[in-house]
């Protein structure tokens, strides 16, 4: 059974920082772009970062340029969500998705491109 399970949220500051981990099991996804996607109080799921199979090439939301990094670690089958600097508006649900197309070069940033998802972790940032 495959399985995405996300974890390091919780509450900070506006200011402060959090990491979040995906960690996969039931099969491998080395060779699969993953993606982090939000969904704030009341909106539609969107997304947040996304990364391909390699690692060499990582994509941003414009709201969270600067501030997030996403990076994997293929031996760990693992993704990872570095946020420094949150913000209110940053508050959301955060879930990690996996694509089911192997070795595409570039990291798809639609949800219905991606197959496997988490069940998410609340990330909310006090003003």
């Amino acid at each position: 059974q495959v399985q995405l399970v996300e974890s390091g949220g919780g509450l900070v500051q506006a200011g402060g920082s959090l990491r979040l981990s995906c960690a996969a099991s039931g099969r491998t996804f080395s060779n699969n772009a993953m993606g982090w996607f939000r969904q704030p109080p009341g909106k539609e799921r969107e997304f947040v970062a996304a990364i391909n199979w390699s690692g060499g090439s990582t994509y941003y939301a414009d709201s969270v340029k600067g501030r997030f990094t996403i990076s994997r670690d293929n031996a760990k089958n693992t993704v990872y969500l570095q946020m420094n600097s949150l913000k209110p508006e940053d508050t959301a649900f955060y879930y990690c998705a996996a694509d089911s197309t192997i070795w595409r070069a570039y990291a798809p940033r639609s949800v219905y491109e991606y197959e496997y998802w988490g069940q998410g972790t609340q990330v909310t940032v006090s003003s």
